[in-house]
């Protein structure tokens, strides 16, 4: 297994099959054989297993919010090239080509959310620009959504799902775990509430930083969560892991995230526990 699961349905469809079917794919998790429909009218879940596969972020935000209730904020703020940096090609074109792809600017979305008519602040990152990777207009758009929550005494929800921090922003990209990790304690101080999904895979400087740090830390099922990947810690070690031992199930057992979620009860986990934070707020004010 490399850095993060690579486990998608691989779907072939055909307009020209004998028994007219098309769209049917074999889920990669339990080998049954599924159609693309049934996967997304499951919230991109395996029907036969329940094996969570990634859902796009406007899905996830549909998923969060009520009809209409999610405002985006910061959209001014996008990437640039500051080193000049290039590897196999240079840092633009990568820019050019994950913009192209994703249809966004950056790999963090965030906004004023409603759900159930209850105000929060959601910031939800995007895996498919540059595998959701943090570099500096990620991290400004997450410390300005804080710094608008404590603004607004708004409950904080991100959703995470990233391969880490940003190589091609170096030293740039490293700098946005110490900055959102001191925002996020200013917003702590003023008894604000966090709470942080995390989704799979949820890796490197993210899960050092930021999607660590929440009041309640949630996992969706069988998520990949870690700093470095199992095969990096096993070279390390020189032994292999325990297994399972970087999924979801694996840190709940060993106190790492409070709870493990399923896509199908999260809307009404999150709602559930914005309530409790709105009848907390106004025990506090009487």
């Amino acid at each position: 297994m490399g850095l993060f699961s690579r486990r998608k349905p691989k779907i072939k469809v055909s307009s020209t099959k004998k028994d007219g079917f098309s769209g049917w794919l074999k889920c990669t998790h339990c080998s049954e054989l599924i159609h693309a429909n049934e996967l997304s009218s499951n919230l991109n879940c395996c029907p036969k297993c329940s094996y969570h596969y990634r859902i796009s972020v406007e899905d996830r935000i549909l998923l969060l919010t009520d009809d209409g209730g999610f405002e985006e904020l910061f959209t001014h703020i996008y990437p640039k090239d500051a080193l000049g940096f290039v590897d196999t090609e240079l840092y633009v074109e990568r820019l050019r080509a994950a913009k192209q792809k994703s249809g966004r600017d950056d790999a963090l979305l965030t906004g004023r959310a409603r759900l159930d008519g209850r105000e929060y602040a959601l910031g939800v990152l995007d895996f498919t620009f540059m595998g959701g990777s943090m570099g500096s207009v990620v991290g400004e758009r997450l410390c300005r959504l804080i710094e608008y929550a404590i603004e607004q005494m708004l409950p904080l929800v991100v959703v995470s799902t990233s391969g880490g921090a940003r190589m091609q922003e170096s030293t740039l990209s490293l700098m946005q775990m110490a900055k959102t990790s001191a925002v996020l304690a200013r917003f702590h101080e003023k008894g604000l509430f966090y709470i942080s999904i995390l989704t799979n895979p949820t890796t490197g400087g993210v899960t050092a930083s930021f999607a660590s740090l929440g009041d309640i830390l949630i996992a969706e099922p069988n998520a990949l969560i870690c700093f470095a990947g199992p095969r990096v810690i096993e070279q390390i070690l020189g032994k292999p892991l325990p297994e399972g031992a970087q999924q979801s199930e694996f840190l709940l057992q060993h106190g790492m995230v409070d709870t493990i979620v399923s896509r199908h009860q999260l809307r009404r986990t999150l709602s559930l526990l914005l309530s409790y934070v709105q009848a907390g707020l106004a025990q506090e004010k009487l």
